[in-house]
């Protein structure tokens, strides 16, 4: 009994030590900031590389199919954007910036009736002065023009 008390100790104290290193600074995964990276370069192509092999072996992270989804759209595969945009709220359904994107991602393709609802999603979710929800309206308002 006592060699598996001490067993059992020992695996607690290792899973708290690994729980805590992926926590403790609350910064994102490297492969993710090496995806920011590249987006930041406009290498659509790289990070879209990037961010599927990220969402593979990282499957519950919103903000991987977010960014996935941001780079697909800016690549203008809109139908893939979506479909990572609709996966991020699937693991976050108050993922403020999915809401936004996908909105953006139904304005481009001309369904602003799709881009209004994610529009009313965020002012549930953040009010109307959040920047999610200010950006998205503009754009709603400039395709109308």
């Amino acid at each position: 009994m006592k060699t598996f008390l001490a067993f059992f100790c020992s695996l607690l104290i290792c899973l708290s030590a690994a729980l805590a290193a992926d926590v403790s600074d609350g910064s994102a995964p490297p492969d993710l900031e090496s995806a920011k990276a590249l987006i930041d370069k406009k290498d659509w192509g790289s990070a879209i590389t990037s961010l599927e092999k990220f969402v593979k072996a990282n499957p519950n992270n919103a903000d991987g199919f977010n960014l996935l989804g941001y780079s697909l759209r800016h690549n203008r595969r809109y139908p893939e954007a979506i479909f990572n945009y609709k996966e991020a709220l699937r693991i976050d359904p108050n993922h403020r910036g999915a809401h936004e994107y996908l909105g953006q991602a139904y304005v481009q393709t001309k369904q602003l009736d799709k881009a209004k609802e994610q529009l009313a999603s965020l002012e549930t979710i953040c009010g109307t002065q959040c920047e999610e929800y200010v950006d998205l309206k503009k754009s709603i308002a400039k395709f109308k023009k």
